[in-house]
């Protein structure tokens, strides 16, 4: 084992000793089928904004919207670029691009080396850099190191976005309509609210199930037309209370095994004031590190909610893999769902 004790709360090694997938474990065949029978209709929902959106870094100083370029043919560009100049015979013309792209600007996954916690582990007193399940940074989850550009050759060799992608991430969804209650008020959803709203609309999450939380914050971002307000943006919509230990433990009780929401971190950042040395990002320390949650952040659920909303409706079937770009620690995605 790479550690003696786990944190309070965790379930490192309840999936094996090597287990990178956390609650991904929890969605089986059977939750596949559970999904595949809430698809009445044959109707699908693009969950993604697009990847360009939000626009600019008002969000997050330090992730940038994609950059399109092109490669050079010769003294030409391979882009528009008619083939009889090679062969006066040829009709074609053909375009290439590549995209730099930050992993987590749009619609996202965090992966599970996305955010871990200084823990003592192996229990000598000193606390070190851990992930889920003892994952060690530098080690497992590595650095640019040795790398002649300071930025470049970082690698999470373990709890890789990949390992997400090879699941295919299918199965039954959960809607919970926060907006529906909230409205696009900034208001700070704790345990006793979240089950409120759960009861009043009859929701039921059973282990396994994907959750996903709309609280509008998307259709704002699609509403600053790539150019949003950051004031605007940290004064707008629900976010879950990473401070409520009720919550946390919620979410440890419900067996759900992704936690998703339109908006920006799922949670409240900066989260209200902690005690003592704590998580800046106390659900995120509850998901990715101790019990191998991963997030969605910034995805589009307007028009699902509509649609669930208007039909009297909360589950759905959804299908969400990330990208496989090994050793990435998030990912853009377009998730589907099903109904």
């Amino acid at each position: 084992m790479r550690w003696k004790n786990r944190p309070k709360g965790s379930n490192w090694g309840d999936f094996g000793p090597d287990d990178e997938l956390g609650r991904l474990n929890l969605l089986t065949p059977d939750k596949v089928l559970q999904g595949v029978a809430e698809v009445h209709e044959g109707r699908s929902f693009c969950l993604s904004l697009p990847l360009d959106y939000p626009g600019g870094n008002a969000l997050n100083r330090l992730r940038h919207p994609p950059r399109r370029f092109t490669s050079g043919r010769g003294d030409k560009l391979n882009y528009n670029f008619a083939l009889n100049r090679i062969n006066p015979t040829f009709t074609d013309v053909v375009s290439d691009d590549a995209v730099l792209l930050f992993t987590q600007y749009s619609t996202q996954w965090d992966a599970l080396s996305h955010v871990g916690a200084l823990f003592d582990a192996d229990g000598d007193g000193e606390a070190e850099p851990l992930y889920y399940n003892g994952w060690r940074a530098g080690e497992d989850i590595q650095g640019p190191s040795g790398h002649e550009d300071a930025l470049e050759g970082v690698c999470a060799n373990r709890l890789g976005i990949e390992k997400m992608a090879e699941t295919a991430v299918s199965g039954r969804a959960v809607m919970i309509d926060l907006e529906k209650h909230c409205g696009h008020e900034r208001v700070l959803v704790d345990y006793a609210r979240l089950q409120q709203i759960i009861k009043l609309d009859g929701v039921v999450i059973e282990p396994g199930d994907m959750v996903c939380l709309y609280t509008g914050f998307a259709d704002v971002v699609l509403g600053m037309h790539k150019n949003p307000d950051a004031h605007t943006l940290e004064n707008s919509c629900a976010v879950l209370d990473g401070r409520d230990p009720l919550l946390l433990q919620w979410i440890t009780d419900s067996g759900l095994s992704v936690l998703i929401a339109d908006n920006y971190a799922v949670e409240a950042y900066p989260a209200r004031e902690g005690e003592g040395c704590c998580a800046a990002l106390p659900l995120h320390e509850h998901c990715l590190f101790k019990l191998g949650i991963h997030l969605g952040e910034l995805w589009y659920l307007s028009e699902l909610a509509s649609y669930l909303r208007a039909n009297g409706r909360s589950r759905f079937m959804l299908t969400a893999p990330p990208l496989r770009l090994p050793g990435a620690v998030g990912s853009p995605l377009t998730p589907v769902a099903l109904v």
